[in-house]
């Protein structure tokens, strides 16, 4: 959220009941809180839209109050992979933030979204204060590193069954997304887009998890009926040697 990008130039304050929908807000001390109120835009991110860009500096820890983002990475080829998709509820980059490096990844709009920004230096004033705010950091990093993980397994996966269900489990992870609850707004093209599969082959994993009854398709998102049941995808036997890609 440079002073260059659209997302800045549409900046504001939040409203209470965007407030509302901030998930570490409500582990602040009072003072604290008013502190980080103060320090705290929201603008709204278009399709397409970068909120952040591989080697641009760091100024806000960000997160997002409604729609969808995708995390991709520039490969040595020129072209962008993407790692993984960020839902309502998530905040990201505090690996980042708290290293004041350029980042290493982008962040983009897959739909209009609301996005939310932290200020830097506030963010490091609540580490230095705040015992609530540095738990959820820390329950923030370590469910980062379990989802970065099962991401490379997930990546490693010839199956699209397998790839389709652990992405969709790993985008209702209650601590990093506490937004989604059991209905994600998503379309089966913008999933698509995040499991680096085609639009076909995401339709057909969608049924076959369907059928499991792990999933029920909604009019306009998915109903997750049993994230064990996608969990489960990582097995072994979920590994068939023949590229289905």
């Amino acid at each position: 959220m440079l002073g260059d990008s659209p997302i800045y130039q549409r900046r504001r304050a939040p409203s209470t009941r965007e407030l509302a929908d901030i998930p570490w807000l409500a582990r602040l001390t009072p003072v604290e809180r008013e502190r980080a109120r103060a320090a705290l835009v929201v603008g709204d991110a278009y399709p397409g839209d970068y909120v952040c860009r591989t080697g641009r500096p760091v100024t806000y820890w960000f997160g997002i109050i409604d729609g969808l983002l995708k995390m991709t990475i520039d490969s040595a080829r020129g072209d962008a992979v993407t790692i993984i998709g960020v839902p309502p509820g998530g905040w990201f980059g505090e690996g980042t933030v708290l290293k004041r490096e350029p980042y290493r990844y982008n962040i983009q709009a897959l739909r209009k979204s609301l996005v939310a920004g932290l200020h830097i230096d506030t963010f490091h004033w609540l580490l230095d204060h705040s015992i609530g705010f540095n738990r959820f950091i820390m329950d923030q990093l370590n469910e980062r590193v379990g989802q970065f993980i099962a991401a490379r397994e997930t990546d490693r996966l010839h199956n699209p069954d397998a790839r389709v269900a652990l992405s969709l489990a790993a985008l209702f992870n209650p601590v990093l997304y506490p937004g989604v609850r059991q209905v994600l707004r998503i379309t089966q093209q913008e999933l698509a887009y995040l499991v680096g599969l085609s639009r076909q082959r995401v339709n057909e994993a969608l049924a076959r998890l369907q059928d499991e009854g792990a999933i029920r398709v909604e009019y306009g998102g998915l109903r997750v009926l049993d994230v064990q049941a996608l969990r489960a995808h990582l097995q072994p036997e979920a590994r068939p040697d023949a590229d289905e890609r």
